[in-house]
């Protein structure tokens, strides 16, 4: 009613909501999930070309529609599922191997041990907070193939705007989300990934 959702979406399910937050799915692949003082608005790139992306014009919508609310911060969060199908650890194995020095941490217990990192870069104008993790892709024929988990964040802070400009900033972040994009991927594979060796597989962006 609010003008901010398309009247013509589809609903992929019925909307989740309780007292810890709400979520409603489209088919279209967008998703809103709101929680006490956060509102997200999440979409899978999978096969989709970038312009066909739906959620930052949501985004944009809901801030117009809620130009009054107290916003404290914006951020950016894309992802990115590397998959290493050749073997059963290789995601684990790229971490702790690629990634981390070799040490004694290694010798204690019956296996090796799960790594995962959290990494914060200070940009020009802006934070970026990356984590690493071990993941599993399932896939349709019931095969598990390890994978790697790449999920940045791109924060910006909001606390010192107030009224008309701190909404221009924010569409202005929305508008520019692409570059955020552009420089996760940038860093993931020039600085992660170049002496990774994995076969050809699709890569999944969130």
């Amino acid at each position: 009613m609010s003008g901010v959702i398309p009247s013509n979406w589809e609903l992929a399910k019925q909307p989740i909501s309780s007292p810890n937050g709400s979520q409603v799915s489209f088919k279209n692949g967008v998703n809103i999930v709101a929680q006490p003082n956060t509102i997200s608005f999440v979409e899978g790139l999978g096969t989709k070309e970038i312009k066909e992306l739906q959620f930052a014009n949501i985004a944009k919508k809901y801030v117009d529609k809620m130009s009054n609310a107290d916003y404290q911060g914006i951020s950016i969060s894309p992802k990115l599922i590397v998959p290493f199908p050749k073997e059963e650890d290789a995601g684990k194995n790229f971490i702790n191997d690629t990634l981390l020095s070799n040490g004694l941490w290694r010798n204690f217990g019956n296996v090796t041990p799960q790594a995962s990192l959290n990494l914060f870069y200070e940009l020009s104008d802006r934070q970026l907070a990356l984590n690493i993790n071990p993941a599993k892709l399932q896939q349709p024929n019931d095969l598990v193939i390890s994978a790697v988990l790449f999920a940045g964040n791109f924060n910006y802070n909001l606390t010192n705007l107030t009224g008309e400009i701190r909404t221009n900033k924010l569409t202005e972040i929305i508008n520019g989300w692409e570059k955020d994009l552009t420089t996760f991927r940038e860093l993931i594979y020039q600085k992660f990934l170049q002496k990774a060796v994995t076969e050809k597989a699709s890569l999944f962006d969130n």
